[in-house]
């Protein structure tokens, strides 16, 4: 997609971005990296990762550091990652995002995701409580012309 990171540089953004719950490593990030149906996008301030296996399509994550957070650098991220997967066969995008990360979660309503699912008590938080993981889905439609 754009401004590839490394994955050292993208492990430190998800640890800071996600300093609440258990960061992703560097291997972990390389390992999604290394397979063919993984795709990247990125900016100086964050990176997206998306798995495509069309014609579904899951954003695995968006982390944005935390002081460039509100300014447009997640929604470019969320847009990149929608016409990636469209233009690689997808008509569907889901994820799941945690019901307290209301920033995160008032992007996705605003990009026509709407709610397909609950896991009850699915994230753990540093300070020992769990929340919700709400499971979003959005149509992509078909790929633009050329």
């Amino acid at each position: 997609m754009t401004t590839p990171l490394r994955p050292a540089e993208m492990a430190a953004l998800h640890a800071a971005a996600f300093a609440d719950s258990r960061p992703w490593s560097e291997a972990e990030i390389a390992d999604l990296l290394s397979q063919p149906t993984v795709q990247a996008a990125s900016t100086p301030y964050g990176f997206a990762l998306l798995q495509i296996i069309a014609p579904d399509a899951e954003l695995l994550t968006i982390a944005v550091a935390p002081d460039h957070q509100g300014k447009g650098y997640g929604r470019t991220l969320l847009h990149q990652a929608m016409a990636t997967a469209r233009a690689l066969a997808a008509t569907s995008l889901f994820l799941e995002v945690d019901a307290e990360n209301t920033r995160a979660c008032a992007l996705y309503a605003a990009a026509g995701f709407t709610r397909s699912g609950l896991r009850r008590g699915y994230y753990a938080h540093a300070d020992g409580h769990r929340s919700d993981a709400l499971m979003l889905r959005v149509a992509l439609g078909p790929k633009p012309p050329a």
